[in-house]
């Protein structure tokens, strides 16, 4: 049977994407996120495209302790996809709001850290496996009203480099996949839940997709075990940097 796929932020977006994706490929799954009920909706619709099992878990990666009952549960997978995280408003460092400083730090950062701390021991035993972590373009820059968010993609591709170092020798692989614009819930979270405002992001041109950022992460994943693809970095043709995207 094929190898355990563990997904966190597993509801929506690039981790549902990439439970569907893995699933036709006949992956058994493991998926987690807060929001429980899409969590099975997605599990079920798993199942039907071809995971032998997909599991649904619920998972707050700003909680230790869910993030303890999820990786018990878990077990030991063959993939992880890092991939639960966001952004919240767009306020200058000077009139960034507290709660928002900590839900991005806790949710992009420090959860991220401690998912991949619970799992390491038993990949590091098998001698196997593949890490995946969703970073984003933000990591290779920096932009007004990004300070916050950016500051934790820098921080996801630290500890992606540094996973690499420690892992050496391990045959552990360490991938990190980082989209630019993409349209997903992503701006609808940050705006406050204004889909309004969360359209016009991605107004007058096209922008990545949820399945387009899970066919990169599950080829990457699907390399001959020799190959690792350390980072991946892809843009909608429309965006050449952070801050400009022709607008037709």
């Amino acid at each position: 049977m094929k190898g355990l796929v563990a997904i966190t932020g597993a509801s929506s977006g690039f981790g549902a994407a990439a439970a569907r994706a893995f699933a036709r490929l006949g992956h058994p799954l493991f998926l987690g996120a807060r929001r429980t009920t899409r969590l099975e909706e997605v599990a079920v619709e798993c199942e039907k495209l071809g995971a032998p099992t997909a599991v649904a878990h619920a998972l707050d990666v700003r909680s230790r302790e869910s993030i303890e009952a999820w990786c018990a549960a878990c077990g030991t997978p063959e993939v992880l996809l890092n991939n639960a995280g966001g952004a919240k408003g767009r306020d200058s460092i000077e009139k960034l709001k507290d709660e928002d400083l900590l839900w991005m730090y806790e949710t992009n950062v420090i959860g991220l850290y401690r998912v991949t701390r619970a799992l390491l021991p038993g990949m590091v035993a098998a001698r196997k496996g593949h890490i995946v972590n969703l970073g984003s373009y933000a990591a290779y820059g920096v932009y007004e009203g990004g300070g916050v968010y950016g500051a934790t993609k820098h921080a996801v591709r630290a500890l992606s480099q540094t996973l690499r170092l420690e892992l050496s020798g391990t045959g552990i692989r360490v991938s990190e996949i980082d989209p630019g614009l993409a349209e997903t819930e992503f701006s609808v979270v940050r705006l406050g839940g204004d889909a309004e405002k969360a359209k016009a992001v991605y107004a007058g041109f096209e922008p990545l997709t949820a399945e387009d950022v899970a066919e990169a992460i599950v080829w990457c994943v699907k390399r001959p075990s020799h190959v690792n693809i350390s980072e991946m970095v892809l843009t909608p043709t429309a965006q050449s940097s952070l801050s400009k995207v022709h607008r037709g």
